[in-house]
């Protein structure tokens, strides 16, 4: 089973043929000497090709130095490395390699390959009025905070800074407001995260950490600051740009059943199609993988993307919950493809992917999904960014009591294979009585389609 797992690879690896193990090696190995998080992660995915070669070719020396590699920039990464560092010590075993004799550490290298405490993932950004919330994958503590100011007086430049230890982001990104001049977040180095808020007048600046997110407060000195979710400038539209929307189910397999029997099928499809409408308006050139109530296999949405050389790839769904929770748990979220990250993704994207997965196994999921589209994980994860702040900013004009659930990573099967940016749309939980009625409701649907359709425009004006 797992040889035929491995030959479906072979596609994939022919993208790389061009460079040979040992050039593929040396690109990796130089990746990992430099402390920039999108250089890890190309150094990570070359390893992974090597990895996957080096079972093609039963080449145990290439294997060996592959799973080093996956294992020491998974851990600069903050990747679950665990069943490759296990199977490192296997071969390490089996092979007869020597462990090296132990030499003195310097205190740059200790720093460099010793991780002593998981790095925080940043998850998603938001506002809450005057309030800018930053939430992470676990628990902060108030001694990761580090808060300084920089005034320059001259110029009329104010400075307000945040330091955030053991802290990481994908890539670094402005934060939009009307009324502060410019706020930005970036890796400051390897392990801290900085945020900088910059205005020509001072601001009134306080913070707290509550549990997973820093909140931040932000008022001018003559008024409340008012937040917006981006700049009102003219966007150049290039009409040029191709996007495929698919609606998630379809025909026999209608997804989540939820409240008074609303089906899953119905709200993506309806969703989809006043999303292409208002794109097509706006001069771009849109597919949708299925115009009725039709099955479509989960491999064949993003082949169709392919085919038609897609500029980003958006399926849209609807979530659900069992049980007696299900009248609490409501909210929109976007999710961009990585493998199995928390129980909650795996959750939903066990939901999700149903409908063609159930002749593979979970060892057998996530080992695919290792090996494919992190080449496309930043630029995905910024379109699910501004796809979820689209939502949540048409929606909460018009809508009280809308949940921002967040940005988050999962091993959804229907992004497998899509060539382009790519992102799975939970528009809301269908087993939620509130949230159910809306998502049947035309003018709430058209809400969300504009707010989709507003996040894609500003991904294109952005990147």
């Amino acid at each position: 089973m797992f040889k035929l797992f491995l030959l479906s690879f072979l596609f994939f690896i022919s993208l790389e043929a061009s460079a040979t193990s040992s050039e593929l090696l040396k690109r990796a190995n130089s990746y990992m000497k430099s402390s920039s998080t999108s250089d890890t992660f190309r150094a990570y995915d070359d390893y992974k090709s090597l990895y996957l070669r080096s079972m093609v070719e039963n080449d145990n020396f290439l294997k060996f130095e592959a799973l080093k590699g996956i294992v020491k920039s998974g851990e600069r990464l903050s990747i679950d490395v665990s069943k490759y560092s296990k199977e490192l010590q296997a071969t390490l075993q089996k092979s007869g390699y020597n462990k090296p004799e132990p030499k003195e550490m310097t205190k740059s290298e200790h720093i460099e390959d010793v991780h002593l405490v998981p790095l925080h993932r940043l998850k998603s950004i938001n506002w809450r009025e005057d309030v800018l919330l930053l939430e992470f994958d676990k628990q902060l503590t108030p001694s990761q905070i580090e808060y300084f100011t920089l005034h320059d007086m001259t110029k009329g430049r104010y400075r307000y800074v945040f330091d955030i230890k053991t802290a990481m982001l994908t890539s670094s990104q402005n934060i939009n407001n009307n009324n502060i001049d410019r706020i930005k977040i970036a890796q400051f180095d390897p392990k801290t995260l900085r945020l900088v808020v910059t205005h020509s007048a001072k601001v009134e600046v306080s913070y707290t950490v509550d549990a997973k997110t820093l909140e931040v407060k932000l008022e001018t000195a003559s008024s409340k600051v008012v937040p917006t979710l981006e700049k009102v400038v003219p966007i150049k539209r290039d009409k040029g740009k191709v996007i495929v929307i698919d609606p998630g189910h379809g025909g026999k397999d209608p997804g989540a059943v939820g409240y008074r029997r609303y089906r899953e099928k119905v709200v993506a499809l309806n969703v989809a199609k006043e999303v292409q409408k208002i794109l097509k308006s706006r001069g771009y050139k849109v597919y949708m993988t299925r115009e009725s109530d039709k099955f479509v296999k989960l491999s064949e949405r993003t082949k169709y993307a392919n085919k038609k050389r897609a500029n980003i790839f958006v399926s849209i769904h609807a979530n659900a919950i069992d049980g007696k929770h299900a009248k609490e748990v409501h909210g929109v979220e976007c999710y961009f493809l990585s493998p199995s990250r928390s129980d909650r993704a795996k959750r939903v994207a066990a939901k999700e992917n149903s409908a063609d997965m159930s002749d593979m196994n979970m060892y057998g999921k996530d080992s695919y999904l290792n090996f494919l589209n992190h080449h496309n994980t930043v630029a995905s994860n910024k379109l699910a960014i501004d796809l979820q702040r689209g939502m949540l900013g048409e929606l909460n004009k018009k809508y009280s009591g809308v949940k921002d659930g967040g940005v988050r990573e999962g091993p959804f099967w229907v992004l497998v294979g899509a060539q382009m940016p790519s992102v799975l749309v939970e528009v809301g939980f269908i087993s939620n009585p509130m949230e159910a009625k809306r998502l049947v409701d035309k003018n709430y649907l058209n809400t969300m389609a504009l707010g989709l359709a507003d996040g894609i425009e500003r991904y294109f004006a952005n990147n």
